[in-house]
């Protein structure tokens, strides 16, 4: 997963958002009737999300009619230098890329084909276990 055309090759580090102001936000189930919402703010790459999407894309594949929505997109380049290079000579180039989720964003949603929860969780819970974050399973 990375995007197709972007402005700026390189982006700034910058930090995971936090929802002050009151926004819920996709902090909801919208399209499936099942979902899997982080619980702390983290930085996600494009393969744990891609292992994710897998994973759940297995399981579900078995009832007729199912689909995924993917909440979250990696759209932030983050590079890297070598290992024993010297100060300056600019910026590392991009190694992969990433996503900043907040607190309380829904990541997967799953729905459709009259799936049943017992089969909706545990193809969350599978996921889950890719992902670097606690999470839970969220019903709409």
């Amino acid at each position: 997963l990375q995007p197709k055309r972007m402005k700026y090759r390189k982006k700034h580090k910058g930090k995971i958002p936090i929802p002050i102001g009151g926004s819920t936000k996709g902090t909801y189930v919208e399209f499936g009737e099942y979902g899997l919402r982080i619980k702390d703010g983290a930085r996600l790459t494009a393969k744990q999300i891609q292992a994710a999407h897998t994973t759940i894309r297995r399981k579900i594949k078995t009832v007729k009619g199912s689909q995924i929505w993917t909440r979250v997109f990696p759209d932030i380049p983050v590079t890297s230098k070598g290992g024993e290079s010297r100060m300056g000579k600019g910026k590392g180039s991009v190694d992969y890329f990433a996503t900043r989720v907040g607190i309380n964003r829904i990541i997967f949603e799953i729905g459709g084909g009259g799936i049943r929860r017992e089969h909706a969780k545990e193809a969350l819970r599978l996921a889950s276990a890719k992902l670097p974050v606690p999470v839970e399973f969220v019903v709409k």
